[in-house]
């Protein structure tokens, strides 16, 4: 026989219904210690937006970068798609990485971005970490002719701004690994014939299944439909 304490009838079914009812509260107060408050977590917000800004205004952006109104094209397309996987070909030193990881902070995504040349690699890291976007970027050395086909994807945002005669083989190469609804963005495009990208343009529009427009100042957006 086995001894122990004596139990009242009822009194463990008491106990149990007790703690069924504390439970919510103290998962609520946990919640509360865990989560930040939403206050706390526009302040980041705030800060990082002010920091992005400040660098991207306060800097004269050469050395093949893109114009401010396309950055804000690209931001704004990843943002109104929610698109969270991006690759970008030519890091060049950066202007246009900080306006895709911006808006990738916004949406819980990361870049990928490509870039040959030493010199403009390591200047895109410092203005990476300037600007407080490092954390959304995964910026490699590397010569894309081969990183790109070698890349697993999928990828929902593609942003090509590299050597102009690889175009389209990267795109053909990223275009299998394009999510439906994804989107590839070509740099320096335009309908004229010579000097504008217009044999590309021409063979991203008999793409199947591809809808393809002009935006910004020289952008061809091709997306999945």
């Amino acid at each position: 026989m086995r001894h122990g304490r004596w139990t009242a009838p009822g009194a463990r079914d008491g106990r149990s219904t007790a703690v069924r009812r504390l439970a919510p509260a103290l998962l609520a107060c946990a919640a509360l210690v865990v989560a930040p408050s939403p206050s706390a977590a526009q302040a980041r917000r705030d800060s990082l937006d002010a920091r992005v800004r400040r660098l991207l205004d306060g800097r004269r952006w050469r050395d093949m970068n893109v114009p401010a109104r396309d950055g804000q094209v690209l931001h704004d397309l990843i943002v109104q798609r929610r698109f969270t996987r991006a690759l970008e070909v030519g890091t060049s030193t950066g202007h246009s990485a900080i306006w895709m990881a911006w808006a990738l902070s916004r949406t819980g995504g990361r870049l990928i971005t490509i870039e040959i040349d030493d010199g403009r690699h390591r200047e895109a890291l410092r203005n990476f970490r300037e600007a407080g976007v490092a954390d959304y970027i995964d910026a490699r050395l590397a010569d894309a002719h081969q990183l790109v086909p070698a890349l697993p994807g999928p990828f929902d945002f593609a942003f090509l701004d590299a050597d102009k005669d690889w175009n389209l083989r990267y795109f053909q190469a990223i275009l299998p690994r394009l999510a439906p609804g994804g989107c590839i963005a070509t740099h320096n495009i335009s309908r004229r014939r010579w000097g504008g990208g217009g044999d590309y343009l021409a063979e991203v529009e008999r793409t199947p299944g591809l809808t393809t427009e002009l935006v910004g100042t020289s952008i061809a957006l091709s997306c999945r439909r």
